[in-house]
């Protein structure tokens, strides 16, 4: 049997210093891990919970916007790259996935195939719903509104609100009057 080695990527404990930028006002709270902490920009003012993971990878960048909030215990694995708005709540629990294993037949393992890569882009004034799973290539409009519990498998136009699995809209909050 073919064993891969595999090498720690480190304890994810950092200093704010450590980070490409740490703006003034933000919090991580205790047990927040960075990994990769070199690609990782946090603006000012930003809120990370408790236990969040901030898995940087060595290229591409998570970056994360003024005013925002991350809640508890959420994962943002940015090897695709993730970028994230102004004012944006993300409900814990919430996942944000940017990578995923390419098919190569059958007589591989699947753990084992080659990986690709595809950023999550979520824009300002965004609210993702507790538990929420966004999957690689997905861009979040302006203003979205998304459902506790979805799985986002596809882009969100401006002002929707979507729920569901796979999370499908609602309806759209423009539309609507709503603000």
């Amino acid at each position: 049997m073919n064993h891969v080695r595999r090498t720690s990527q480190g304890t994810g404990q950092i200093t704010c210093d450590e980070l490409s930028k740490f703006g003034q006002g933000s919090v991580l709270e205790s047990g927040v891990l960075v990994f990769h902490p070199h690609n990782v920009e946090i603006g000012e003012n930003v809120y990370i919970g408790h236990n969040t993971i901030l898995k940087g990878y060595h290229i591409n960048k998570l970056v994360i916007g003024d005013g925002s909030w991350i809640g508890q215990q959420c994962l943002l694995n940015s090897a695709g790259g993730i970028a994230i708005g102004r004012n944006v709540g993300i409900g814990p629990g919430t996942k944000i996935i940017t990578s995923f294993h390419l098919e190569e037949g059958i007589d591989k393992p699947i753990l084992h195939c080659r990986l690709g890569f595809a950023p999550v882009a979520i824009e300002d004034d965004a609210d993702i719903g507790v538990g929420t799973i966004i999957l690689p290539g997905v861009t979040i409009g302006r203003g979205v509104q998304v459902g506790a519990g979805s799985v986002v498998t596809h882009n969100v136009a401006d002002y929707d609100v979507v729920a569901g699995v796979p999370a499908r809209t609602l309806r759209n909050r423009r539309q609507r009057g709503a603000t």
